[in-house]
């Protein structure tokens, strides 16, 4: 078995082919993470309207009449 050998590893590379016996490496493409967005609260503050509070009643005070 030698470089003559089209069945061995050895005869492949030899040849520059590949096959069962030498297969090849799959290539991995490294992709880099794209930053992520800020999200906003805007949209969520749009959909719950703020409780409205009752305004508070002001005593009143009473004259004091003179006869």
């Amino acid at each position: 078995m030698g470089k003559g050998d089209i069945k061995s590893t050895k005869g492949k590379r030899a040849r520059g082919s590949y096959g069962n016996t030498r297969k090849r490496k799959k290539i991995v493409k490294i992709v880099a993470a794209k930053p992520k967005k800020k999200v906003t609260t805007k949209k969520a503050a749009a959909k719950k309207p703020a409780a409205k509070k009752a305004a508070a009643k002001k005593p009143v005070a009473k004259k004091e009449e003179k006869s």
